[in-house]
């Protein structure tokens, strides 16, 4: 595979440079760090000072990176650009054929460990690829990863199980699958639902045994996909508002990485949808933006 790492430097950056360390990667596998200089729109001295010490700064920073992917068995290589960081990066991604950005959530600048800047969102939003956009600053990355891969069947949800099948994780990192069917009949609040009459309740439990045989058909779907790629797939099935049942999953589980479409479970292709956008900024994990072509 190979791996576009951006990196400025930051605390982020070199999280999400260690958990490369952590992928089952091989000699056919590459991986570029690639560090923006960013553009400074004025031209006076005192910024060109400013561009100058940038400028000695850049080469610490991608050598930084390297020493810390010094263990991995992937070919790794160098690139020091200057430009605009978001479409830097995605121009970088595409150039390089990328299969996968790999960013601090911070993207390139950011204020807190897991604000997740404007670059990265930008990125996200425009990219052709699939992006991991990395958190939690405050662990050490555990060997045995947990991953939650939340799906609704669409293409996205599809581009991020088949993505999941050829990512260079090891077979033993443990793969959960949910998915979340939204019935109206979860919009009344619990308190009022003895209100729903006996009629209603059967239309109810018919709806949910069609609900769950729903689920299943899309969780079977995603299972096929990673099934001959990893020792342990769980499924799921949870009902009520996706952003919150992803994310009450994702904490339960203890989820090292959430992987969902790019526009969530719902929409269509293009923008990040409100689900991924909740989850991005909302969850504790890090996480994987597939893509569909």
């Amino acid at each position: 595979m190979n791996i576009l790492l951006a990196t400025d430097g930051s605390e982020c950056a070199d999280v999400a440079t260690r958990l490369l360390s952590h992928f089952n990667l091989t000699t056919e596998d590459r991986i570029i760090i690639l560090h923006i200089i960013s553009e400074i729109p004025y031209e006076d001295e005192y910024h060109a000072q400013i561009k100058r010490v940038i400028r000695r700064v850049a080469p610490k920073i991608l050598s930084c990176a390297s020493d810390i992917l010094k263990g991995v068995r992937a070919k790794v290589g160098v690139l020091e650009k200057e430009g605009y960081p978001d479409t830097s990066i995605v121009e970088s991604a595409v150039e390089s054929d990328a299969e996968l950005i790999v960013m601090g959530a911070r993207g390139v600048k950011g204020v807190k460990l897991l604000f997740v800047g404007s670059v990265t969102r930008a990125v996200i939003s425009s990219s052709p690829k699939p992006v991991l956009v990395v958190k939690r600053t405050e662990w050490e990355t555990p060997r045995k990863l947990k991953i939650l891969f939340a799906t609704d069947g669409s293409d996205s949800a599809t581009a991020t199980a088949r993505l999941l099948a050829v990512i260079p994780f090891y077979r033993d990192f443990e793969i959960t699958i949910l998915n979340v069917q939204k019935s109206a009949f979860y919009d009344i609040p619990e308190r009022f639902a003895m209100e729903v009459d006996d009629r209603i309740k059967g239309t109810v439990a018919e709806r949910r045994k069609k609900e769950f045989a729903d689920s299943e058909i899309i969780l079977d779907k995603a299972k096929g996909c990673l099934t001959d790629r990893y020792e342990t797939i769980e499924t799921i099935t949870r009902f009520g508002d996706p952003s919150s049942e992803i994310l009450s999953a994702a904490e339960l589980l203890k989820a090292d990485i959430i992987a969902i479409g790019c526009r969530g479970l719902t929409g269509i292709k293009g923008m990040l949808g409100s689900v991924s956008r909740n989850i991005l900024i909302n969850g504790g994990s890090s996480v994987l933006i597939g893509k569909a072509l």
